[in-house]
């Protein structure tokens, strides 16, 4: 029974301690922006974290360099493995000058050789671990300084004026303009701590002449990174613009197979509403069922031909025009000859086997493809000497159009159009299920040859 006024004691305690209890002032402050001094300097320490303190030591080997180049490409097989390691040489005979300084700055006993020794190793280092060369560089230039008595200059003996130099240069070349930047404000500021602090003894300092030097190498750096990466990114946007002119063009020869193929189609649809509405009056007496048949058939046809309109005016271009004539078959291929007599070109044609009616896709596709070699021929080989040639086969029809060496230098073409023609008939080809190869003769001229398989109605059915 006492244990129910205490509970309610402590509740009521808890409650009012709860409620007392009052919120920090600090806690609904506004939110103050930072500046964008504030921000610029957070960024930058932050890059420069990134860029000299993280991983600043981590295994990053020079690789070969490559010898698929126009030149390095003809070299023996010896001579480009020595090719291949050309930037790993030049690096180690940079190091080898700046040991060589070291030792000819006059140090006697164990001193030249340890001195030389620390103006070799960053330099080395470079081709490892980079950004960790730039550190042993400013230590090996410090222990130069102390255990050297070369006082002439300071902070940079001879050894390490050349190592540190090198050192920034490499470094620069195999990171970024940024960290080039870091480095040379690195550097300044340790030249600014030993000449201040520690360069009571010297005569002359050469820090002004390390960062001159220093500046104008790491600008020429500099330079180099911006024009390289320009050069890569026009380079892939040329590559991107080639793909999407690539894909242009074979949507623009499908549409224009398709414009072609929809006189053809129309034409057997045709055909087959006009028979299917005069086979009824062909039999005296057909039966409703028959009649009925008949009807469907050319009901089907007619919508077929009203959805092939549609179709067509999907793919028509905004400068189509209807053509007034029929499209051509084989039987038009002599007034095509002709025409191009008539341009300059001197063109015969050969036909082996017996000829024979081919069905109407095929033949147009045939057509359009002597038509395109021959205009290629008069465009890339003006003066030469052409030859088409036609094959009926049991299974198909053969062509094949070659043309000679041209007589004369083609004048200069747009790159824009490069390979339209060759695109076009590889579409047909393939429309069709045949084949087609397409290359340079042994004697300097162009052969296309193509087979067009075509199926009897008995196969298909």
């Amino acid at each position: 029974m006492t244990t129910a006024p205490r509970f309610r004691a402590y509740l009521l305690h808890v409650t009012e301690t709860t409620q007392t209890q009052t919120t920090p002032d600090d806690a609904f402050r506004p939110y103050t922006p930072r500046s964008p001094e504030y921000r610029a300097a957070v960024e930058a320490l932050r890059g420069l974290r990134q860029d000299l303190f993280h991983d600043a030591f981590a295994y990053r080997p020079l690789p070969p360099k490559r010898v698929d180049g126009p030149l390095r490409g003809r070299l023996s097989g010896r001579m480009r493995g020595y090719a291949a390691w050309s930037r790993h040489t030049v690096v180690a005979g940079a190091g080898a000058v700046a040991m060589l300084a070291a030792l000819a700055g006059g140090e006697g006993g164990v001193t030249g050789p340890l001195c030389g020794l620390l103006a070799l190793v960053p330099v080395l280092l470079t081709l490892v671990r980079p950004v960790g060369a730039f550190w042993v560089s400013l230590a090996a230039t410090t222990a130069s300084a102390v255990v050297g008595s070369y006082w002439s200059a300071w902070p940079w003996a001879p050894g390490s004026f050349v190592s540190h130099l090198t050192v920034l240069t490499v470094v620069a070349i195999r990171t970024r303009p940024r960290t080039a930047a870091w480095m040379w404000l690195l550097t300044a500021a340790y030249a600014f701590v030993a000449q201040s602090a520690f360069g009571w003894n010297d005569y002359g300092g050469d820090t002004p002449a390390m960062l001159v030097v220093s500046a104008f190498a790491l600008l020429a750096v500099t330079v180099w990174h911006i024009r390289r990466d320009a050069a890569q990114e026009v380079t892939a946007q040329q590559t991107e613009t080639a793909h999407e002119r690539s894909r242009r063009t074979l949507l623009e020869e499908r549409t224009t197979i398709a414009r072609e193929l929809h006189d053809v189609v129309a034409h057997h649809m045709s055909v087959v509403a006009i028979q299917a509405e005069a086979a009824p009056y062909r039999v005296e007496n057909p039966p409703p069922e028959l009649e009925k048949a008949f009807a469907t058939i050319r009901e089907n046809a007619v919508a077929a031909l009203t959805e092939l309109r549609r179709v067509l005016g999907v793919v028509r271009a905004e400068d189509y025009e209807a053509p007034d004539a029929p499209q051509p078959t084989l039987a038009d291929l002599d007034a095509l000859l002709a025409n191009v007599r008539e341009a300059g070109l001197t063109v015969e044609k050969v036909i082996t086997g017996a000829v024979r009616e081919l069905p109407q896709g095929v033949e147009l596709s045939a057509y359009r493809i002597v038509q395109e070699a021959l205009s290629n021929s008069l465009r890339h080989a003006p003066g030469a000497a052409a030859r088409v040639e036609l094959g009926y086969v049991l299974g198909g029809l053969g062509l094949r159009v070659v043309n000679g060496p041209a007589a004369h230098f083609p004048p200069k073409k747009s790159a824009h159009g490069a390979g339209h023609g060759i695109t076009g008939m590889r579409e047909r080809v393939t429309m069709l299920n045949g084949e087609m190869t397409a290359g340079e003769t042994a004697e300097g001229g162009y052969e296309v040859t193509v087979f067009l398989p075509v199926t009897t109605a008995e196969g298909a059915a």
